[in-house]
């Protein structure tokens, strides 16, 4: 009666497990924001951190921007003649000669989607277009900012790795302005700013550069995966807010000197690097009200004489969160570029995980069988220590007469019982603790692969066979709506697919080899433990359901082998479980 009981309330506690897990991870990792777009009439709209307590008077200028009248259409937007042309290998786009704004930027590698029609990611866009996300250079003088209005020359007519283009303009005073811009083959465009004083007076100059965007469509901020502002500062990686924490400050500077700054988004980052090591006046992020963030990097301001001129470099990047290149970029002197990916405490697992990963999808050709081989790969490693357990498990079945012996004859004495326990174990060289080792070393390899499928761009939209079309997403066929042959969607703690049932059976095989026997209760819970997994790793990415899968299927191999290198084991095993069979019948 009281294992009935036992068993009924482990069911009800899987059960709320399941839902509570569902409403957590709808909780914690939030669909993307569906904030309506910016009305501009509206006076919330027009609200800029210019106005914030607190705001010194050049970071006011700086944050004083116009709102436009409407809403601006994407194609008509970048179908204005003042604009010039940017190709690269990876991106394409153009540059907005009204207010020198980089703000037309597609990346030629990512497709929006699993479609192969889908069309190249977009990551900039012109300003008050739905999804608004550009950079701007530009001068503040005699604490006033120049006009975002204002029309820039230039003298080419497209941006390529070969072809700079040089932007310039003169203002009233008879300050000229000019940005060299300057872009690799990768993702890094670099602005040389000069002002060069024509004027009979003195002129105070600053130059800066901002990166604006709305958080419309930014990707959740999860635990694993930051999305919001982020940058270096005094050595140190800051990324402590998201979107929503920021509207709630409104502003916030960090401390320390930057290295670079920017926004960032599961797999896209747009970031400003300070090229040459000019001294800061105002460096930080924004609210700007309404969905709308800044990030600003402004440049102290400099008395630039007659006839004389200054020059500051600041570097954009503005692309894919593609681990090699920003490593790269941190070696070339960027403290800190490679950590715009959320690697955390595991990275020094991580990255050799994706290096292996890597290297056996170039051999493969597909990365869901790099999953399968990099299973078998640390199985094989760990192999060794599954024997250890073994014979640690025969060692201790070996000494279970005389444990026995000890328990009853100290019974009265637990101090002493234990010191003799441990003076048998020594004795016998056994070691209770080896089975768990295989478990423990397998925890940080698990996270560690669970964050690399989910922030490596390498993984995004990645296929294995038949409908896993993405092996970062979780498995797309559900069999409670007969794999989509039924008009309606699972919810979300119901979504199982084949990848899950198959990580529920492998895994209730593996308890069912299990050699150690277990009391009544544990073999309930253990029996019914598999299928909770089931509910509770289907939401997860369809490659680490591989991987787990994988992974049980090599350890019903690998269990089956040491069985008949311990066949006493085994027979111990199947002993214990015919006397508890035994046990459970008489009550």
């Amino acid at each position: 009666m009281d294992n009935q009981r036992n068993l009924l309330l482990a069911v009800v506690l899987s059960g709320l497990l399941i839902l509570g897990w569902d409403v957590g991870m709808r909780f914690f990792y939030p669909e993307a924001s569906l904030t309506a777009a910016m009305d501009p009439a509206d006076p919330a709209a027009q609200t800029s951190a210019a106005g914030a307590p607190g705001t010194s008077v050049v970071a006011a200028d700086l944050g004083g921007e116009g709102t436009l009248a409407q809403t601006v259409d994407l194609s008509a937007a970048l179908a204005s003649p003042d604009r010039v042309a940017i190709d690269t290998p990876r991106m394409a786009g153009s540059i907005n000669l009204v207010g020198a704004r980089i703000d037309d930027i597609v990346l030629k590698d990512y497709r929006q989607d699993v479609d192969k029609d889908s069309g190249p990611v977009r990551l900039f866009a012109p300003e008050a277009t739905p999804d608004q996300y550009f950079a701007e250079f530009g001068f503040v003088t005699g604490g006033v900012r120049q006009p975002s209005t204002a029309r820039w020359q230039a003298d080419g007519e497209k941006l390529t790795p070969e072809t700079p283009v040089t932007l310039t303009r003169t203002d009233a005073d008879g300050v000229s302005y000019t940005i060299r811009l300057v872009v690799d083959k990768n993702y890094m465009i670099t602005a040389e700013q000069t002002a060069t004083n024509a004027g009979e007076a003195a002129a105070i100059i600053q130059p800066f550069a901002l990166i604006k965007r709305t958080d419309r469509n930014a990707t959740p901020d999860q635990f694993i995966a930051h999305s919001g502002p982020v940058g270096v500062f005094g050595g140190t990686l800051w990324d402590p807010h998201a979107y929503h924490e920021l509207a709630e400050i409104g502003r916030e500077t960090p401390e320390g000197a930057a290295s670079w700054l920017g926004f960032t988004d599961q797999y896209w980052l747009a970031a400003l690097v300070p090229v040459k090591n000019g001294q800061t006046d105002n460096v930080g992020f924004r609210s700007l009200g309404d969905t709308l963030f800044r990030a600003d990097l402004l440049y102290a301001a400099q008395t630039v004489p007659a006839g004389g001129s200054l020059t500051q470099s600041t570097g954009l990047y503005a692309g894919a969160k593609d681990s090699e290149i920003l490593d790269a970029y941190e070696d070339s002197g960027i403290t800190y570029f490679g950590k715009a990916i959320s690697w955390g405490w595991f990275e020094i697992i991580e990255k050799p995980l994706l290096w292996l990963l890597r290297t056996l999808n170039g051999l493969a050709g597909n990365f869901g069988v790099a999953i399968i081989l990099l299973t078998v790969i640390i199985r094989g490693a760990m192999f060794p220590i599954a024997q250890k357990q073994f014979s640690s498990m025969a060692a201790m079945k070996a000494v279970q007469p005389k444990m026995k012996a000890i328990q009853e004859r100290f019974k009265e004495d637990k101090q002493r019982q234990q010191q003799e326990i441990m003076k048998l174990y020594k004795d016998e060289k056994v070691n209770p603790l080896a089975g768990c080792l295989p478990l423990v070393l397998q925890i940080p390899i698990f996270f560690a692969l669970y964050k690399v499928l989910v922030l490596a761009i390498e993984m995004r939209h990645e296929p294995f066979v038949l409908w896993i079309r993405d092996l970062s997403a979780p498995d797309p066929a559900h069999i409670l709506n007969l794999f989509g042959m039924l008009p309606y969607d699972v919810p979300g703690f119901l979504a199982i697919g084949p990848l899950a049932v198959l990580l529920g059976v492998t895994m209730w095989l593996t308890f069912r080899l299990n050699p150690t026997a277990m009391d009544p209760i544990q073999q309930q819970m253990f029996a019914i433990m598999p299928w909770i997994l089931m509910f509770v790793m289907a939401p997860f990415a369809a490659g680490l359901l591989l991987y787990w899968v994988t992974s049980n299927l090599l350890t019903l191999a690998q269990q089956s082998y040491l069985y008949s290198k311990h066949p006493q084991l085994k027979a111990a095993s199947a002993k214990e479980k015919e006397a508890a069979e035994r046990e459970k019948a008489k009550g």
